[in-house]
């Protein structure tokens, strides 16, 4: 049935390559017609009414009837649902609603870039007198067949320009190779396309260049003599002369449509310009041809691209079929040789194809053997992922999760001790963390919280460390202590901050599930911590299973970034064990010298471990066992590598350990001795060498036994990190020392869900492992792109030797997958995965994420319920979406929080704009709104906040369109552009709603531009995300009768702002200013003077106020 159903919606994709098969592909199975099924879509398929729908949207926001949205014909689309037959099921809906979404953007993308670059018929000709304008206009001879005559010749030309796309000067098939056995599709179809960057600019030339490896890139076959405009009559020039979508190839001669994906790109003299491994091996760059950030320099205009066609493309191209014009066979191999449109498309947009590939490559294991076997999905996680039983089995506190953690190796029972390590800043935190009925046990003692404790926190107090054992049954807390980490000479050396926030009590039960075997879902409202979660979580893992390995998944790079950054400054984390994978990783903030790519990752170990060998040289310096003139003649090095380092601990070091731990037990000492044995110690004058060693004197003259073997330890320590490396002295080739860093070395290992679904095979092959995986995000990530991070891994074979879990699952099968911990965080009351098509979205449920559709199916979730980012006013504007949302203490009594923000008498406020000159929303090109009074009145806002001295950094201008954005862009680029009073201001962020989801600032100036309907704004989560993002204070520019009046979805955020103010006109306070330290006296709900009050009425007279402020400064 699944089968038939597949074909049933792909007949028409590739209907000549096909018709001669139909009988044979009715009778495949669902994995072999999956693999012969195109990734790319063609141009049958990108404009077929019947398979691709055509989303319109009314003024409001909803969808027109379906039927009119797929052009009257009506087609039964797949849906996601909560519950699925099987994981085929599951995978089989998910495979064709992402091709048919992608594919909708492909159209769109292609469809722009053809219409840019305007192709029209050329003529190559002679000395026959026929200028460019008699062509143009076909007023050369008066029979049409005078263009044909003599040795006039017709090719398409291109008279427009597009970003996004280029002329191909050639392109060739050069490599199929053959299928593999039992196949009938090619393992691999390479091909080169050949452009010309030489009439393009600087910036476009460089963004071209700069396309890397599996970038997704489409071949466009467009023959102009073929275009007709919608009356049938063929098309001289490129005016867009219809709106009918699917009549777009015949108006503008489209001819077929293949993608492609980059391999390589080379200059003229033969130079790989995208290999990320080719210029790591030498740092000299101007002898080697290298540019100042180490890349090489193009030679020559022409790229040659080579690129990996679709094997099963080609293949249906390949095959012959009966051709009922002709009655003889052909098959349709010449569309390879008219070529001559290259189309490239954004980074984020084409995650499509590994997305496609992946589901396609996990159908076809799942033929073979079981899906969690291949995959890596663990079996406590089937019921719950299909939608059926019970949708507690797979947390922590479940019989289930309970009998798997004792049958499974690393992992620990959910009622035994669980190392908390510090995320407790003191033995009352830990107090305040458990109801107040529970009994609380600290190192064997009951403890209760003082009258004062209750009040206050003691700072004074020894910072430790705790393990933690919860009997949630007995209601009883069990907590053991053990050293902080500055506690160690060690540590103190590496200055390590730990954790500093003091966590509620829910964010210490998701910690908790965190850390406990299953599936933890953490559902985390605007401002509560959701991050500093995942950072303590990461972080206890990393501490109490040091053998194990997890992943970070998130669905944007900005916000891995942050979550990484955040990672990386606790201190308490070696960044050796830390790799970030992807193209991100550029804008990473963090102190390392070395940036953490794979290659990255590499430099820094080789640098480290040459650090460590020169300790290695001192040491044996110190010890006599080596002396200076054996060190490297040229560069002064150490003679020690890794090896002959581990041969001089295990002979001279451990040896000298030895005979020190002989003399203490003569002595009789022990531990605990608090006697002198500092003229016993062999490894003065190492450590009194070290620079970075604080402690020298004291040590030299009174040294306990505890001290000296901390020492030890350090010395230990610099020759288990060498050995850790010595593998990096074996292996020669940069790509093997990469792929040993990502398989044997690091611990925490960092990507987006679209890096997720590129680099699966890759990790697969390789024999990548991990344990837990931790999503951030998740509610924004399609279903799919969740799920693919799970099954980066290979299964191993399922046990039937064991015993049963009392819903008769076995205990050997469910061990099948290493994956232990899952950990979703997320917010399904904010915005869902971004889908272009309204019709997938509505109708279809591609927008809905797995993180939604567990909390929908009843799966338990830990709600944090406390917000610490805004003042409880602004709060209050979504708090009543979230089910007991309240505000941490230090809302209340910061004085950021309390004070007024300086020059406005409201901290937040909708100001109404009307119509400015005449014009309301505007959209000069379809769907591209923007609203020019509101963008005026922002910018007039934001140059009057600056000129009373707040910082422009933490201002931001957001809006609902992107076409607002660009306006909000250009508007501030002149008003603070050069020549004028504010030269070189620029906000923290100019951005939309959707793009600045997850980011905060202490200023938001929204714009809402609509002005005839509410548009996609009537969706609350996006309101939700608008309204959430300010800290102290929000001004919302809007047109306050349509929004208030006609969409009664948005009133409960909505009638805040007619509480704080029925005028709707901006209310300024004159004669405040911003002062860092204490903003103004005046307090958040405190009335200003009346004289002091200036209501402002409409945009010009902002203009006005700002203008005069203007002139004050210059004069």
């Amino acid at each position: 049935m699944a089968s038939s159903n597949l074909n049933c919606n792909e007949n028409n994709s590739n209907k000549d390559s096909k018709s001669s098969n139909t009988k044979s592909s009715t009778i495949l199975s669902l994995p072999t017609l999956i693999k012969q099924l195109p990734i790319y879509p063609t141009e049958n398929l990108l404009w077929d009414r019947s398979l691709l729908t055509n989303s319109n949207q009314r003024e409001d926001g909803y969808l027109h009837n379906q039927s009119d949205a797929i052009g009257g014909i009506v087609h039964a689309l797949p849906k996601l649902n909560t519950e699925f037959l099987s994981l085929s099921d599951y995978l089989l809906r998910s495979f064709k609603l992402v091709r048919l979404e992608s594919s909708y953007s492909i159209r769109d993308s292609i469809a722009d870039a053809v219409k840019r670059v305007c192709p029209v018929v050329e003529y190559e000709y002679g000395s026959s007198g026929m200028d460019d304008e008699d062509i143009y206009n076909g007023t050369y001879g008066k029979d049409t067949n005078d263009f044909h005559e003599g040795n006039r010749k017709a090719k398409t030309g291109f008279r427009g320009w597009a970003r996004m796309a280029i002329e191909i000067n050639d392109f060739q098939v050069t490599q199929v190779t053959k299928p593999e056995l039992g196949e009938n599709i090619p393992s691999r179809v390479v091909g080169t396309i050949e452009i010309d960057l030489h009439p393009l600019g600087t910036a476009v030339r460089n963004e071209w260049e700069s396309l890397r490896e599996f970038d997704n890139l489409f071949l466009v076959s467009i023959d102009a003599s073929k275009a007709h405009n919608n009356t049938g009559v063929k098309r001289k020039s490129c005016d867009d002369d219809g709106d009918n979508v699917f009549n777009f190839p015949s108006r503008y001669g489209v001819q077929a449509v293949r993608g492609c994906m980059l391999v390589e790109m080379q200059d003229e003299a033969g130079n790989v310009l995208n290999d990320p491994f080719s210029s790591n091996s030498n740092n000299n760059s101007t002898s080697n041809g290298l540019d100042k950030n180490n890349k090489q320099i193009p030679k020559g205009e022409k790229r040659i691209l080579k690129v990996e066609l679709d094997a099963s493309q080609f293949a249906l191209d390949s095959s012959y079929v009966h051709n009922e014009e002709s009655g003889n066979k052909k098959n349709n191999l010449e569309v390879y040789n008219s070529f001559n449109l290259l189309v490239r498309r954004h980074g984020r947009e084409n995650n499509f194809k590994a997305i496609l590939e992946t589901i396609r490559s996990i159908m076809i294991s799942s033929s073979q053997q079981q899906v969690e076997t291949i995959g890596g999905v663990p079996r406590w996680l089937n019921h719950v992922l299909l939608g059926y039983g019970d949708p507690s089995c797979a947390t922590y506190s479940s019989n289930s999760m309970k009998a798997y953690a004792q049958n499974t190796f690393g992992v620990s029972n959910p009622d035994a001790a669980l190392d908390y390590g510090d995320l407790f800043l003191n033995q009352s935190h830990l107090i305040k963390s458990y109801p107040d009925n529970y009994k609380i046990l600290i190192d064997g003692k009951e403890q209760q919280l003082t009258a004062d404790q209750q009040e206050t926190e003691n700072h004074q107090e020894v910072r430790k460390n705790y393990k933690v054992k919860v009997l949630d049954d007995s209601q009883l807390v069990e907590a053991t202590s053990y050293p902080f980490f500055s506690s160690s000479i060690k540590y103190r050396q590496k200055h390590i901050k730990g954790n500093s926030i003091p966590f509620t009590p829910r964010q210490v039960q998701a910690v908790r599930s965190g850390l406990s075997p299953g599936l933890t879902l953490i559902v985390g409202p605007p401002g509560t911590g959701k991050t500093d979660v995942a950072v303590q979580i990461i972080a206890n893992l990393y501490h109490s299973f040091p053998t194990q390995r997890t992943v970070i998944v998130t669905h944007s790079n900005a916000a891995l970034n942050d979550l990484f950054e955040k990672v990386m400054s606790r201190g308490d984390i070696d960044e050796r064990y830390m790799l970030r994978l992807g193209s991100g990783e550029k804008d990473l903030q963090v102190s390392s010298e070395h940036d953490f790519t794979k290659q990255g990752r590499v430099e820094h170990i080789l640098s480290r471990r040459n650090e460590l060998l020169e300790k290695v040289q001192v040491l044996a310096e110190s010890l006599g066992v080596s002396t200076k003139q054996e060190r490297g003649m040229a560069d002064n090095s150490s003679s020690y590598t890794c090896e002959t380092a581990e041969y001089f601990h295990l002979h001279h070091v451990v040896r000298r350990i030895q005979i020190f731990e002989t003399l203490v037990k003569e002595k009789n000492l022990d531990n605990d001795s608090n006697e002198n044995i500092s003229t016993f110690f062999p490894f003065h004058a190492y450590f009194e060498s070290l620079s970075e060693f604080e402690e020298k004197q004291e040590l030299r003259s009174s040294m306990t036994i505890r001290q000296a073997k901390e020492l030890f330890e350090e010395i230990h320590c610099v020759f288990k990190e060498l050995a850790e490396y010595r593998p990096l002295e074996l292996l020669r080739s940069q790509r093997q020392r990469t792929d040993y860093l990502l398989l044997k070395q690091a611990k925490i290992v960092a990507m987006t869900c679209t890096h997720a679904a590129i680099a699966r095979s890759h990790l697969i092959e390789s024999g990548f492992q991990y344990d837990n995986i931790l999503i951030e995000e998740a509610g924004q990530m399609l279903e799919i792109e969740t799920f693919i991070p799970m099954l980066l891994q290979k299964g191993t074979a399922a046990s039937s030797s064991h015993s049963n879990f009392g819903d008769g699952t076995k205990v050997g099968s469910i061990g099948s997958s290493r994956l232990k911990r899952i950990c979703l965080i997320g917010d399904h009351n904010q915005l869902p995965p971004i889908v272009k098509n309204l019709t997938f979205a509505r109708y279809s449920n591609l927008d809905q994420s797995l993180f939604a559709r567990m909390l929908r199916l009843g799966v338990p979730s830990i709600l944090l319920d406390k917000q610490g980012r805004a003042r409880p006013e602004i709060a209050e504007l979504y708090s009543w979406r979230y089910q007991n949302l309240g505000n941490l203490d230090h809302v209340y009594h910061k004085p950021m929080f309390l004070s007024a923000n300086p020059g406005f008498l409201h901290t937040f406020q909708m100001i109404n704009v009307e119509d400015y000159e005449g014009r309301g929303e505007s959209t000069p090109t379809p769907y591209f709104y923007q609203n020019v009074g509101e963008a005026e009145y922002i910018v007039a806002v934001f140059q009057y906040m600056v000129l009373i001295g707040y910082p422009p950094e933490k201002i931001s201008l957001l809006t609902t369109y992107n076409g607002q954005k660009e306006l909000l862009q250009d508007i501030v680029s002149q008003r603070c552009g050069p020549n004028t009073p504010l030269a070189g201001v620029q906000p923290g962020s100019i951005s939309t709603v959707d793009q600045y989801q997850g980011q905060q600032n202490d200023y938001i100036l929204l714009s809402l531009v609509r002005t005839k309907s509410v548009g996609y704004l009537r969706d609350i989560r996006r309101l939700i995300v608008a309204v959430s993002r300010a800290r102290l204070g929000l001004y919302v520019f809007g047109r306050r009768s349509l929004f208030f009046e006609t969409c009664h979805e948005l009133q409960k955020t909505l009638h805040h702002f007619t509480e704080k103010d029925k005028s709707f006109n901006l209310k300024l306070v004159t004669q405040e200013h911003f002062d860092r330290e204490n903003s103004v006296n005046r307090k958040a709900n405190d009335m200003a003077k009346e004289e002091q009050v200036k209501e402002v009425k409409d945009v010009s007279e902002m203009g006005q106020i700002v203008f005069s402020m203007q002139e004050h400064l210059c004069t």
